[in-house]
């Protein structure tokens, strides 16, 4: 009811909030709503543009997951000190970043009507919390979830093994696209963040295809057009570039078209040889993190399938669980 009805339950449960003289409520509206409607306002802004310190809540945001808001302001306490409020939205944010991509490769709903009971009883949960308890408590929570890349625990979803490009996971393609290019550049010190890929407007980037919309192409290996197309449609075998690139380049063989990945973002590059030469950022950071990034000179089916399983390789690194327990300081 308090996700609902919040001026009846708040009426009703006056007494137990501490609401019992008229100082009470005066406190209550000058004090504690100063406090959380600003604490929102800085939450919304950072959801619409990343800043420094909270990333992660722009992370999230563009999953358009609507229940973030109450869910990062549930732990915050009018008391806690500036350091505290930012390591405690980072760890919310962090928590849900992980959780949406998951439930984004099983296809499960993101929607209110879908995630509002599991996050109502989340709110609860981290009331006021302490940083490391926090921590402590949202960590609990992930495993609980009974979904991971790997799939869903009841053995529905099979995770990053089945996901690929539909009406309903283009959003999310593009979101988990976005992402995973930003982070294989910043880590290999590029300047690099989400935000470029997910602008919109005049220069925003697509989901492009590898392998260009011409099953006679591929006929020596899949038997119909149907199979073609939904091989085409693998997580592994797509990329986030310009509209404009894709409407140059978009339907040319893989031959040609790859002749021009190397001025284009890093994911799309390390399929060419030249991002393997002078590229020594890039080259320390795969070879630390042990992941099979290689220069392809043609890309088959297999190719494909090599390349969706480093995607999974990859979106482990981005999506880290161990990222949400560093949040405990």
């Amino acid at each position: 009811r308090i996700g609902s009805e919040f001026h009846r339950w708040l009426g009703e449960h006056a007494e137990q909030l501490g609401l019992k003289s008229g100082q009470d409520f005066f406190r209550f509206v000058c004090e504690d709503m100063v406090f959380y409607t600003r604490q929102y306002e800085r939450i919304r802004r950072a959801s619409l543009s990343p800043a420094q310190g909270l990333e992660p809540v722009y992370h999230v945001a563009a999953f358009n997951f609507t229940l973030q808001y109450p869910l990062l302001l549930a732990p915050l306490r009018i008391t806690d000190t500036p350091e505290v409020i930012v390591r405690k939205i980072r760890a919310v944010a962090v928590f849900l970043d992980i959780l949406l991509a998951r439930r984004a490769v099983n296809y499960l709903s993101m929607t209110y009507g879908a995630m509002s009971y599991a996050a109502f009883l989340i709110m609860r949960d981290i009331r006021g919390l302490k940083p490391t308890i926090l921590v402590d408590v949202l960590v609990r929570r992930l495993d609980e979830q009974g979904c991971t890349f790997d799939g869903t625990a009841d053995g529905r979803r099979n995770g990053f093994d089945g996901f690929a490009l539909n009406q309903w996971s283009k959003r999310y393609i593009k979101v988990l696209l976005a992402r995973m290019t930003a982070h294989l550049e910043t880590a290999s010190g590029m300047e690099s963040s989400a935000a470029r890929y997910l602008v919109e407007g005049r220069g925003r980037y697509e989901i492009e295809h590898i392998w260009a919309d011409h099953y006679a192409r591929h006929r020596d290996e899949f038997a119909s057009q149907a199979d073609f197309a939904d091989y085409r449609n693998r997580f592994g075998g797509l990329l986030l570039l310009p509209k404009s690139f894709n409407a140059s380049y978009g339907d040319l063989p893989y031959a040609k078209k790859r002749r021009h990945y190397p001025s284009q973002n890093l994911l799309a590059w390390s399929l060419h040889e030249q991002c393997y030469e002078r590229n020594p950022g890039f080259l320390a950071w795969i070879k630390r993190e042990g992941l099979p990034f290689v220069a392809m000179e043609d890309f088959r089916k297999a190719d494909l399938d090599a390349r969706h399983a480093l995607y999974r390789q990859l979106a482990d690194r981005v999506w880290d669980p161990g990222r949400l327990v560093a949040e405990a300081g």
